[in-house]
């Protein structure tokens, strides 16, 4: 178990940014739903009687869709405000094996191999030192658990990987970096997993309610139409940026393994 992050910066930047969007993600299409959630259950390969970490879990879409299939769900993250979402959404669901409870993914407050999967889903860009959260996962894993992140990734070429990163950071604050597929497998690697990409798929981002979901200030909504605009061929055809600053981003589903010696 690791001591506290002495540098809360951009955590309390996510905290706050994400507490005062909570509602919206609640009920948010891409976060409430999507092809990814069942390849999840899929690559996780389950018994039924398994004690499941959703980590960075927001509102809890993750958590509630495993709630079925396994024994015991604690669902962490940094706002209580999104944990608050997921607790009304097991009410009204009816779903009782799931525990919300705040908390650091790069500190998690659990005992070696304490769980027997460790998902996290869209929450990943947000970390400041991702191979400490995932060094932690390997961590709290049991020997024979697995770890399935899934979360937007980004491109090789610099010229679009330029662009995803500052749309992202301009529109939310609490953005850290999308990273590429190989650059995930090589974080995994160097955590102690043996990994892979099991799934990918991507999805369409409407301008509109992805500015409107995290109260985007209007000032930066004009710098992100303008970016977008202007945007090179290869950036509009990477990103399909369509008149309206709609665009499609690109996602993927690594399931990985400790290597224990």
């Amino acid at each position: 178990m690791t001591t506290p992050d002495p540098r809360p910066g951009v955590k309390m930047s996510v905290a706050r940014q994400f507490s005062n969007a909570a509602a919206n993600y609640s009920h948010s299409p891409i976060h409430a739903a999507g092809a990814d959630l069942q390849e999840m259950i899929v690559a996780a390969g389950l018994r039924g009687d398994e004690r499941l970490l959703d980590a960075g879990c927001g509102p809890g879409h993750t958590a509630l869709h495993f709630a079925p299939h396994v024994g015991q769900i604690v669902a962490l993250d940094l706002s209580e405000s999104m944990l608050e979402q997921g607790r009304r959404l097991a009410v009204d669901r009816e779903i009782a094996n799931v525990e919300f409870r705040q908390g650091d993914v790069e500190h998690l407050p659990f005992s070696d191999a304490e769980f027997d999967l460790v998902t996290t889903r869209y929450s990943a860009h947000h970390w400041p030192h991702p191979a400490d959260a995932l060094t932690e996962f390997c961590r709290v894993l049991r020997p024979s658990g697995r770890l399935l992140l899934a979360d937007a990734i980004t491109f090789d070429d610099y010229t679009v990987d330029t662009h995803v990163q500052a749309i992202e950071l301009l529109r939310d604050a609490s953005h850290v970096r999308d990273h590429t597929a190989e650059q995930w497998l090589s974080l995994l690697r160097r955590a102690g997993f043996a990994a892979e990409v099991v799934f990918t798929w991507t999805i369409h981002i409407d301008f509109a309610s992805w500015v409107a979901r995290i109260h985007t200030p209007p000032q930066q909504v004009a710098m992100l139409r303008t970016i977008l605009v202007n945007a090179p061929d290869e950036v509009k055809t990477a990103l399909r940026i369509q008149p309206d600053g709609s665009f499609t981003m690109q996602c993927a589903l690594f399931r990985a393994t400790p290597q224990r010696e």
